[in-house]
């Protein structure tokens, strides 16, 4: 029996308005991840082309905080709807593996398919009464208002998990009777409230945030603020007074995922002097990527961050300690 791969016919799929991308490009071979990519950013769908708008928010949203700004829309054609809202859209955008058998007549399976594609699924659509968005409207018909919309209270953060996305948009839907909607929608960066860490909600914070933890008869420290930002150097100490000799040693920053498709990743390494370990003299900087996911648990996703010394002993399995970190 044959084993294929990714014969070129696959697409993968996200819901309005993250449609933009359907087809194709969010598919890929066995072992590929299709979203490694893409930006959460490529996939919004501005509008159905009814109507075309701009958004301006008061202050970057953050999870847990109001959401305020105007709104400014213009009607490409005349309509009358049903009912017009204003809505806040959440996407969870997940690959996820596939296989299928094929068949010759007689029901015995001559090959197998495999491959990877994207599914994606609105898990928030909060709509809103205010403001009134008008149901009618004619063809260059101008309409502005202020807007203020709760963000939601726990999250999760807007995030690229690498084999998953978490994205939000702010849109204006109208229900427009025997007819698809007409919509305008706006990305909504949403980030991570570190209040929301420090307070240990969920899954994170904890251990994650204290600047010394001790792990067998050591301990890892972080120096610089916690929680950590993407795209910033952090400062790790680093006592281990029982490490076996060995060949070499290193400091790791791995990100760990339940995304479907996901894989354990180190994001940053340095190696050490191993004997430092025993003294506790041990310095290892950190680069945090720039757009790296932050810690996070919510609409069925996790991500968290671990910081992994690790020493490379000859013919031995490698002896590590760990600790958590979080990332905003």
């Amino acid at each position: 029996m044959l084993s294929l791969g990714f014969p070129g016919s696959h697409t993968g799929s996200a819901p309005s308005p993250f449609d933009a991308l359907n087809g194709p490009r969010l598919a890929g071979p066995e072992g590929s991840h299709p979203l490694h990519e893409v930006t959460a950013e490529e996939l919004l769908r501005p509008t159905d082309g009814a109507v075309t708008g701009q958004i301006a928010l008061d202050q970057p949203a953050r999870v847990g905080d109001g959401i305020t700004g105007k709104i400014r829309l213009v009607a490409g054609q005349a309509f009358t709807a049903r009912k017009a809202y204003l809505r806040l859209v959440g996407l969870r955008l997940d690959e996820v593996r596939r296989d299928l058998e094929h068949t010759n007549s007689k029901g015995e399976v001559e090959w197998t398919e495999h491959w990877v594609e994207t599914q994606g699924k609105l898990f928030s659509a909060d709509s809103f009464l205010e403001p009134p968005v008008p149901t009618t409207l004619q063809a260059g018909e101008t309409w502005e208002s202020a807007f203020a919309v709760p963000a939601p209270p726990l999250g999760p953060p807007s995030a690229h998990l690498g084999e998953s996305i978490v994205a939000w948009a702010i849109e204006v839907r109208w229900d427009v009777a025997m007819s698809a909607d007409h919509f305008v929608a706006f990305f909504l960066p949403l980030s991570q409230h570190p209040d929301l860490l420090r307070a240990g909600v969920g899954k994170q914070g904890g251990a994650s945030l204290m600047a010394d933890v001790s792990v067998k008869d050591g301990s890892i420290s972080v120096v610089s603020p916690l929680p950590a930002p993407a795209g910033q150097e952090i400062e790790v100490h680093v006592g281990w007074p029982s490490a076996p000799a060995g060949q070499g040693a290193r400091v790791e920053l791995h990100r760990r995922t339940n995304a479907p498709n996901g894989v354990e990743g180190i994001i940053a390494s340095v190696g050490v002097d191993p004997a430092g370990l025993h003294s506790g003299s041990t310095i290892a900087k950190l680069l945090v990527p720039d757009g790296s996911a932050p810690s996070f648990d919510g609409a069925g996703l996790e991500i968290d961050y671990i910081i992994r010394v690790l020493i490379d002993i000859r013919f031995r399995t490698d002896a590590a300690i760990e600790r958590p970190i979080g990332i905003v």
